[in-house]
């Protein structure tokens, strides 16, 4: 038989609609015994849909053609849950080598109504449009419903008619924007509720339960009985006995009762039998306190993976190992090893570490932000940031998300969640990394160092080039910079930060009044409002009466924003000023800074404040000198509170940018699709040197022939591809034109990014650049254009001609559809381009291509 010969990409874990894990995977020709058990278990109405008539038994002839494929005009593939077939997805081409093939699926009674008919329908899809098939079809029994549901909800643009006795269904394969969108609904159901099941269990089992002063097993317990968790809690301990006044049972596999939830805190060595007795029990979650595995190195990634492995194959999610665990306050759940409680609130936490986690919740607890729930990923072998961040997008306790990073599993999937997110509620991120010191130590400190590692050892074969001024931690910074995601790089600016957000409303602007009874560090907040682009808002004349009154100024003193209450200044006089602030249309947000002094405490100062902050519209921040805690009236009344000016204004700053860019998302722009684009002629250009490389060059620059034809294949305006120029053309380009760099840049962990820049010496000199990770919409390409310090020459800075900015905006969102299309291409350099009144011309183009690794388009699958 002829066909594909690698269909290892085809196998993967992926997600029912009710969160569980389900492995697909080609069909083998060892299949048969599993097969004809399959079709044994099917109900008489099942199989009737299936083969139009009674077929109890399959023949020995139809066993060898369903397990015999030859992955090309016959493909099939297989469901395994608990180590058994549960459903078959089949596709057979109406001719060799045709676009038209049959398509069929039939699925484990008992596995029906879990969305596992539509998930083998994408992933048939995904492998047969890559080979050349255009469309499906199915001739369907009208009876059956479910089937018809199947490809009614699939996404693709179904037709279907009688023709007959039956229903026949027409399916092109090619996936479109509907497709995209129900295939990542589907995505986003399935694992928000896999992380719904595994906060919210109805029994908790705690595997190495103890009660030895110190241990882990005992600090669990402790978590879980003080935290008045409404469940069942289950001690495991090989002893029996009792735990925590509650029954221990020497295995999980002896409990009488179902359980949900597993915490696994044995030595490494036990993890997986204990895991593997939680499989036995049909515990759906289990997460690993134990550290050990990845962290320590490759035998220790081979443990961590035997684990994930065993965990897949018997339908469990897996959190950790080397975590520190989860908690969930709706439900009293405190499954973690923080020496402290938690309390409800607004607030979800996610930590890559396990002490930076603890750290999270301590500090959470000193500032009184309450807590909806807490996951500790550890190693992030299963469950990551990008399946809490589905959990949480629905959530309606979780308004702020808090995220401390060290890596990314999937980096384009986090932009796209993240960016959807941020739409509704803001992500708050401290990334580590940033240096290659902070690299090497996350890398040796944790197992999730995937994108750690490739970014400190980026490949000779695709290294950006120095003029890029690209480094490992850009990508990062385009990927936060597109998804709304705001970064800090402090635990202190994390909560300075997220208190904002929990507790006061979004500005509107980013125009700030400042009162306070102190003129120097009024002054203080001048100067970081400058720093951070936050503007001191001019008050009306109305305001500026009501102030005069207040504090009796002298009519040759004006009132002004600032506003200097003085130091004699009364709690009253404050609070009736910031009332007078948050009345004046033209602010935003207010700060009072202010310090205790004779006769008016902190107390009468924050209860001033809180007092002025009650039902108020715009936020409100508070930072009292000389004091050295959040005082209790701001907390009660949950007004943030600052130990100095600089940090209130460095929070409001992030505020007011997330603000802003949330306006500008409710619009949030598209990719567009580009006339004049020619893939088939853009691969025929990429042919003759990609198939020259060898594994001892897997990289080489195209010819500058080919590398204008690339460009010409997706309406890239090249200049010697263009007629000549007239000579007022030319000095048109030479004198009038703007000189910008454009590029890709291929980045091991995100993939391509889109660079634009600032050309020329001075803009080499500055690192004037911007960069964006695919896929581009028409928004990020006029956020790039605009966000260079240079801008203002494209917009006509001192009388210069305006210059085309939407042709450049065109060139870049070109460039971005090439590379999301093809790869291969390592590198892309077009330095310089000129961008004049009437066109963005590329004037000298140089193109690397690399050997792409083999795989499949992004579908639903998840992270091995």
């Amino acid at each position: 038989m002829s066909g594909v010969t690698d269909v290892g990409p085809w196998e993967c874990d992926a997600l029912t609609t009710d969160g569980s894990p389900i492995h697909l995977r080609p069909i083998r020709p060892e299949d048969a015994d599993a097969l004809v058990a399959f079709h044994g278990r099917l109900s008489p109405d099942t199989v009737y849909f299936r083969f139009f008539s009674a077929h109890p038994r399959l023949l020995p002839q139809e066993i060898e053609r369903f397990t015999q494929v030859d992955h090309h005009d016959r493909v099939a593939l297989v469901a395994v849950a608990q180590e058994r077939i549960v459903g078959v997805g089949r596709y057979d081409r109406l001719r060799p080598g045709g676009p038209e093939a049959e398509v069929a699926f039939v699925v484990d009674d008992a596995f029906q109504r879990r969305g596992l008919g539509t998930l083998l329908l994408e992933h048939l899809a995904t492998i047969a449009a890559a080979d050349g098939i255009e469309r499906f079809r199915a001739e369907v029994l009208p009876a059956n419903r479910r089937m018809l549901d199947v490809f009614g909800r699939s996404g693709f643009e179904e037709s279907a008619h009688f023709s007959g006795d039956v229903v026949d269904v027409v399916l092109p394969v090619s996936p479109t924007r509907a497709t995209v969108a129900a295939i990542e609904e589907r995505e986003h159901s399935a694992e928000a509720r896999s992380i719904q099941r595994l906060l919210s269990p109805r029994s908790v089992a705690v595997v190495g339960a103890s009660d030895r002063p110190g241990s882990v097993g005992q600090a669990l317990m402790t978590s879980l009985v003080g935290g008045g968790f409404a469940g069942s809690i289950h001690p495991i301990n090989r002893r029996g006995g009792t735990i925590a006044d509650q029954v221990a049972y020497p295995s999980v596999r002896d409990i009488p009762e179902p359980v949900d939830l597993a915490l696994v805190a044995v030595p490494s060595p036990a993890v997986e039998d204990a895991v593997a007795d939680c499989a036995a029990k049909g515990v759906t979650h289990v997460v690993v306190i134990t550290a050990g595995f990845a962290e320590t190195g490759p035998e220790g990634q081979q443990r961590q993976q035997a684990l994930l492995d065993l965990a897949r194959r018997h339908g469990m999610r897996l959190v950790g190992p080397n975590c520190l665990g989860i908690a969930n306050t709706e439900v009293g759940l405190d499954a973690t090893l923080a020496p402290f409680r938690t309390e409800p609130g607004n607030v979800a936490f996610m930590s890559q570490s396990g002490a930076l986690g603890i750290a999270l919740l301590e500090r959470s607890a000193a500032l009184g932000i309450g807590v909806s729930s807490f996951v500790s990923v550890g190693n992030k072998a299963d469950v990551s940031g990008n399946d809490l961040l589905q959990y949480w997008e629905d959530d309606p306790r979780t308004d702020v998300i808090l995220l401390y990073l060290e890596s990314f599993g999937n980096p384009r999937k986090f932009a796209r969640l993240a960016r959807r997110v941020s739409r509704r509620k803001p992500i708050v991120a401290l990334k580590s990394g940033r240096t290659a010191v902070g690299r090497r130590a996350a890398s040796s400190q944790t197992a999730a160092t995937a994108s750690v590692v490739a970014l400190a050892q980026f490949p000779s074969s695709v290294a950006a080039p120095a003029r890029f001024a690209f480094g490992p931690d850009t990508a990062v910074d385009a990927l936060f910079e597109q998804a709304g995601v705001i970064r800090v790089d402090t635990l202190t600016d994390l909560f300075d930060t997220a208190q904002l957000l929990a507790w006061q409303p979004l500005p509107a602007g980013a125009r700030l009044g400042i009162v306070g009874n102190s003129g120097g560090p009024a002054t203080m907040a001048c100067d970081a409002c400058s720093a951070h682009g936050v503007e001191l808002a001019d008050l009306g004349a109305t305001t500026t009466g009501r102030i005069r009154e207040l504090i009796s100024l002298p009519s040759d003193v004006p009132a002004a924003n600032p506003v200097d209450l003085l130091a004699g200044a009364s709690a009253e006089q404050l609070e009736q000023a910031i009332r007078a602030l948050l009345d004046e249309d033209g602010v935003d947000a207010a700060l009072a800074v202010v310090t205790p002094v004779l006769g008016v405490s902190a107390d009468d100062l924050a209860g001033a404040i809180a007092r002025a902050a009650a039902q108020a519209s715009k936020p409100v921040l508070a930072c009292i000198l000389a004091v050295d805690a959040t005082p209790g009236a701001l907390r009660d009344s949950h007004v943030p509170w600052y130990s100095s000016p600089e940090a209130a204004v460095r929070a409001l700053a992030r505020v007011m940018r997330y603000a802003s860019w949330r306006d500008r998302e409710r619009d949030p722009g598209h990719v567009p699709d580009l006339e004049g684009v020619d893939r088939t002629r853009a691969a025929a250009a990429l042919t003759t040197t990609l198939d020259g490389l060898t594994a001892a060059e897997p990289t080489a620059w195209l010819p500058p022939a080919d590398a204008a034809e690339l460009l010409a294949a997706y309406g890239i305006e090249a200049v010697p591809t263009l007629p000549a120029p007239t000579a007022d053309e030319a000095v048109a380009i030479a004198d009038q034109g703007v000189e910008m760099v454009v590029g890709v840049v291929h980045d091991p962990a995100f993939g391509p990014l889109v660079m634009l820049g600032a050309g020329g010496v001075a803009g080499e000199l500055l690192a004037d650049r911007t960069y964006r990770i695919l896929p581009l919409t028409d928004r990020d390409a006029a956020a790039m254009v605009r966000s260079l310090q240079l801008a203002p020459l494209l917009f006509g800075y001192r009388g210069r001609p305006h210059a085309a900015v939407g042709k450049l905006e065109e060139l870049l969102l070109r460039l971005g559809r090439l590379a999301d299309d093809f790869p291969v291409v390592a590198e892309l350099d077009g330095n310089p381009v000129i961008v004049t009144t009437t066109g963005a011309w590329v004037a000298d183009i140089k193109v690397r291509v690399a050997s792409a690794a083999p795989g499949l388009p992004a579908d639903r699958r998840m992270r091995s």
